[in-house]
C-alpha cells in the first residue's frame, strides 16, 4: 500500500482493497461503476459476499452499472446482467472503449482499477475532491451516450449457445417438451429451464413470441 499527498491510496489485489476500503461499499448510498464486461474480480464469491452483507445491514443503493457490448458476449454473462437490471440497477451498454473498471461511492471516492499483472490488479482510491469530480463528469458524459439494456437488447439478437439454438429448433417443429428432452437427452425439468432462460434471452414474454423474435434476428428459418 502507498499514499500520496492527495490522500489517495494504492492497494494492491481485492482482498486488500476489501480488506482497507470494504466499509465504502457498506455503507454507500450510490454506486456507479463502468468496466468493459462483469470480469472484474477474479477472486470467487467475493464480490457477492459484499452484496449479500450490504443488504444485511442496510437498504441497497441506488446502483447504476455501464459495460460495453463485451459484457453480454455469451448466454452466461446476458443473463446475469438481466437479472442485476431485474433487481434494481440501471444498466446501460456504451459502444466506445472503457476503462479496466472505474467505481463511484456517493460522489466523493472513485475507486480506479488498473490492468491484471502477474494475476494482481492495482487498485487506486481516489478522495481528492478535484479529482474526484473529474471522474464524474467523465462517468456522467458517457453514460448520456449510452443506450439503456432493455434497448441494447431489443437491437441485436442474443449470443445463443448451439445447445439453446437446437432448443429453438425443436420449439418451432411443434415437439412436446417430453419428446425434446428425449431428443437432447436432458430431463424435463432441465429442458424446461433452458427454454425459460432462452425466453429471457429474447425478452420474451410466451414461446410464440420467442419464435418470432428469433425468426425475426435470422436464428432460426421459418417454417413451410
Amino acid at each position: 500500500m502507498s499514499v500520496d499527498l492527495d490522500r489517495n491510496v494504492v492497494l494492491r489485489g481485492e482482498a486488500e482493497l476489501v480488506e482497507r476500503a470494504g466499509g465504502l461499499f457498506l455503507a454507500c448510498e450510490e454506486f456507479a461503476c463502468a468496466a468493459t464486461d462483469q470480469n472484474t474480480w477474479a477472486l470467487p464469491g467475493l464480490r457477492e459476499r459484499i452484496v449479500a452483507e450490504r443488504r444485511r445491514i442496510r437498504p441497497a443503493p441506488a446502483v447504476r452499472k455501464l459495460y460495453t457490448p463485451a459484457a453480454l458476449a455469451d448466454e452466461e454473462s446476458e443473463r446475469r446482467l438481466v437479472e442485476i437490471a431485474a433487481a434494481g440497477a440501471r444498466v446501460r451498454i456504451c459502444p466506445t472503449p472503457l476503462p479496466h473498471e472505474t467505481i463511484i461511492v456517493d460522489r466523493r471516492v472513485a475507486i480506479l482499477a488498473g490492468p491484471a499483472e502477474g494475476g494482481v490488479r492495482e487498485y487506486t482510491v481516489v478522495r481528492s475532491p478535484g479529482v474526484v469530480r473529474g471522474v464524474v463528469s467523465l462517468y456522467q458524459a458517457t453514460w448520456e451516450t449510452a443506450a439503456d439494456l432493455a434497448d441494447h437488447r431489443r437491437a441485436r439478437p442474443p449470443a445463443l449457445s448451439e445447445e439453446s439454438l437446437r432448443i429453438l429448433r425443436l420449439l418451432g417443429g411443434g415437439l412436446k417438451d417430453e419428446a425434446a428432452a428425449r431428443r437432447l437427452g436432458m430431463s424435463l425439468r432441465t429442458y424446461r429451464r433452458r427454454v425459460a432462460e432462452i425466453l429471457t434471452l429474447l425478452d420474451a414474454d410466451s414461446r410464440f413470441q420467442a419464435g418470432l423474435r428469433a425468426q425475426g434476428f435470422g436464428l432460426i428459418q421459418r417454417s413451410g
